[in-house]
């Protein structure tokens, strides 16, 4: 799952809230105690965490674990406040566009250290930016700088950089900086929240490599130790000035092989908090766990999404594509294999997320097997006539894989079967690699809640997102349109006329929301709180004294 700033409810009154609330159910005793005890400010949350697929560095994490790491240790120049949807500054005083929103200016809260002490300046932010989207650099987030002017300066489509800095970056003084970008773009601020856009301390460009390994940040907690494949520590930074100051010790991130592995510990108490309940507990764990169970939507869909590189798809009819989409049937699969779990996905954007209309992608996401067979047919057929479905195999995705599987080949006479990977980390690499045979399970979580990140940023011809290698210049077009808008409800708009062109196309086949299906341990005091991305707000974590 692509990872994504702790978005818990954005930009006021254009939002589109989702229930805040999680509901536990069941009658086992387990959380009696929950909201009984005292909290103790020292007391260690231990989460669970995958291997990150890359160093820790703050624009080489698309994916939800080296970021989940990343937002503990870096705090960025905005957030969203929880409840009330408004823009939260964090380290940024304030942040403000001109008439035209194609060039802002950012001022700094004051007195900022990174955690060895050293000042977090204007200079932070303008060389960490100019240093990530440098292509020698082979940052996997790269492209999320695309919107400054200079950046085909250091990033060229082809041949080595004509510059080290990009020329819309000015350092004003020592709290304030300017971005100028090649066209407006209404919602930028709102893209600030990601983790792409943290700054770096002068230790950094020493040794970037050695950084990756012991990064340091200047977030609410301060790196201590990476045991690769078991065990990532941080804690509390207590001279930290942002609004976030964790109300624990620090959080251990450990690294679990299995869902069900994880999920035994969850029950023993030896973690605090998993990722995911595994499809073999999804009926009973609201009674195991009582009051200590999560179920609550959050803003991600999961799909599964063509290799455009490969001989089978590189020319396909969208027609086909569209025909494997209703031959799969949604309801029962979240019913029945899913226990309720996830809703039927009717539009490429996830709901909560400003932008998102319902029923926006029709009859292409309802089952109908008949018609399945008719555009399967009209497009010319699935090449080889067999599909497999990549995935990674330490979260419990076997399950949903294979009743999909099941969908496609009684409804069409298409064969298909899974392709598991070890671990999220392999099954990344394969895709960044363009080793993909066939399809893969694509899960997308918002990095900011504008609808323009499930669409631009995904299925642009050069986002960071796009492993598929698809590409369409109209859709590119639609959405430099839509970014100039003169306000982010026109955008907005914009991006929900480009999403019937992806209806077309079919980029992707969008299969269901996600809700979090979790739980917590009986360490924990209250109900964990949660993001609108899904990840548990870490810094407002309490543990109960022992």
């Amino acid at each position: 799952m692509r990872g994504a700033k702790s978005a818990k409810w954005v930009a006021g009154a254009i939002v589109v809230a989702l229930a805040a609330t999680a509901c536990g159910g069941g009658d086992d005793s387990a959380g009696d105690d929950m909201n009984k005890g005292k909290a103790d400010p020292n007391g260690i949350v231990t989460a669970q965490l995958s291997e990150p697929q890359n160093p820790l560095q703050p624009a080489n994490a698309k994916e939800s674990q080296g970021s989940r790491v990343l937002r503990t240790i870096f705090a960025g120049l905005v957030d969203y406040e929880p409840g009330t949807g408004k823009l939260e500054y964090v380290n940024a005083e304030s942040v403000t566009p001109n008439d035209d929103s194609s060039e802002w200016t950012v001022k700094l809260k004051p007195g900022w250290k990174f955690h060895d002490g050293t000042p977090v300046t204007a200079k932070s932010y303008v060389d960490s930016w100019n240093w990530s989207a440098n292509i020698k650099n082979n940052q996997t987030n790269s492209s999320w700088f695309a919107d400054i002017v200079g950046f085909e300066d250091v990033h060229p489509e082809k041949g080595d950089p004509k510059s080290d800095k990009m020329s819309g970056l000015k350092v004003v003084d020592d709290n304030t900086f300017t971005i100028k970008l090649t066209q407006p773009v209404s919602y930028f601020a709102y893209k600030l929240g990601y983790d792409v856009w943290a700054p770096l301390p002068e230790s950094f460009f020493k040794d970037p490599k050695a950084f990756g390994e012991k990064p340091v940040g200047n977030g609410p907690y301060k790196f201590v130790s990476w045991e690769h494949n078991k065990l990532i520590k941080v804690r509390k930074f207590a001279d930290y000035k942002g609004p976030n100051v964790a109300k624990n010790g620090g959080i251990d991130f450990k690294n679990y092989t299995t869902a069900d592995a994880a999920y035994s510990d969850l029950r023993s108490d030896n973690v605090d908090w998993i990722e995911q309940v595994p499809t073999t507990a999804l009926a009973s764990y609201k009674t195991d766990l009582g009051d200590r169970a999560i179920d609550q939507p959050y803003s991600a869909v999961q799909s599964i999404v063509p290799a455009f590189y490969t001989k089978q798809f590189k020319d396909i009819d969208p027609k086909v594509i569209q025909g494997l989409s209703m031959a799969i049937d949604r309801q029962t699969i979240t019913k029945t294999v899913l226990q309720g779990t996830r809703t039927p996905a009717d539009s490429y954007v996830a709901p909560g997320v400003l932008g998102y209309k319902k029923g926006a992608l029709g009859d292409i996401v309802k089952f109908d097997p008949a018609q399945a067979k008719k555009l399967i047919t009209e497009g010319g057929g699935v090449p080889g006539n067999k599909i497999q479905i990549q995935y990674n195999a330490d979260q419990d995705h076997k399950p949903w894989v294979d009743a999909v599987c099941n969908s496609i080949r009684k409804s069409t006479g298409v064969e298909c079967t899974g392709d598991p990977k070890p671990t999220f980390q392999a099954d990344l690499d394969a895709r960044d690699a363009h080793e993909v045979k066939s399809m893969y399970r694509g899960g997308w979580v918002l990095d900011y809640p504008v609808n323009s990140n499930f669409m631009r940023d995904l299925y642009g011809t050069t986002s960071a997102g796009n492993t598929s290698g698809y590409s369409n210049k109209e859709f590119d077009k639609l959405s430099s349109d839509a970014d100039k808008a003169s306000s982010i409800d026109e955008t907005v708009k914009l991006y929900q006329n480009a999403e019937q062109l992806l209806a077309k196309d079919m980029p992707a086949i969008p299969l269901w929301f996600y809700k979090v299906n979790s739980g917590q341990s009986r360490n924990i005091l209250g109900k964990i709180e949660y993001g609108q991305d899904g990840d548990p707000i870490f810094d407002t974590i309490q543990v109960k004294q022992k």
